[in-house]
C-alpha cells in the first residue's frame, strides 16, 4: 500500500507529461473553430469607406468569398496584405475585408498607403462583428461557400505556402 503512494503521484506526473508533450507538436496558428461547415453568423457592419458598402452576411452568399479581418495596428496584417492584394487580383475571386477595432482615419490612411483589395469593407469599430465570427485576433481569413457556410479559418497571416497549398485549392474545389 505505500509503494501505491509513491507509485501514484509518479504515474499521474506521466501521463501529464506525455499529454502536454504530444501537444506542444501542435501547430499554434491552427485555432479550432465551431463554425466550420456551419452558417456564418449574421453580421452587418456599417461601410468604412464611402464609396464600397460594409459587410452584410447575405451578400456573401451565393459566391465563393474571402473575408479578411484586419486592423491597421496590426503588424502581421502589414505583413500578409501583399498577399491579400495578389488574391484579389485573381480571377473569380472575391476578397471582402473587415476592419477590426480600428480607427477609421487610420484604416483609410493605410489602406491609401498599401492598397485596397476588398469589394466590401465592412467597419467593425466595437469588435461586435469579430465577436460573433469568433474572431481571436487580427489577422484572420475566411473561407465562406457558396451555400453561405464557412469552409475555413486562418488566424495569422497567410503566407505563399498557405495561399498556394490550402487557401487556391480549396477556392477551386468550392467553384467546381
Amino acid at each position: 500500500m505505500r509503494r501505491l503512494l509513491f507509485v501514484a503521484p509518479l504515474v499521474i506526473f506521466g501521463v501529464l507529461a506525455g499529454y502536454f508533450a504530444v501537444q506542444l507538436g501542435d501547430d499554434p496558428s491552427i485555432v479550432p473553430s465551431a463554425l466550420i461547415d456551419r452558417p456564418m453568423p449574421g453580421i452587418d457592419t456599417p461601410p468604412l469607406l464611402t464609396d464600397k458598402p460594409g459587410v452584410k452576411t447575405e451578400e456573401l452568399i451565393g459566391e465563393v468569398s474571402v473575408l479578411n479581418v484586419w486592423a491597421s495596428w496590426c503588424i502581421p496584417c502589414r505583413a500578409e496584405h501583399p498577399l491579400i492584394n495578389q488574391l484579389a487580383q485573381r480571377d473569380g475571386i472575391t476578397v471582402h475585408g473587415l476592419n477590426y477595432k480600428d480607427k477609421r482615419a487610420d484604416a483609410v490612411a493605410w489602406l491609401d498607403e498599401l492598397g485596397d483589395p476588398y469589394a466590401r469593407i465592412g467597419f467593425d469599430e466595437s469588435g461586435r462583428a469579430g465577436i460573433d465570427l469568433g474572431v481571436y485576433g487580427v489577422p484572420e481569413t475566411y473561407i465562406i461557400g457558396p451555400d453561405g457556410h464557412i469552409r475555413y479559418k486562418r488566424v495569422g497571416p497567410i503566407t505563399p505556402q498557405i495561399l498556394e497549398d490550402d487557401i487556391l485549392p480549396l477556392i477551386r474545389d468550392l467553384k467546381s
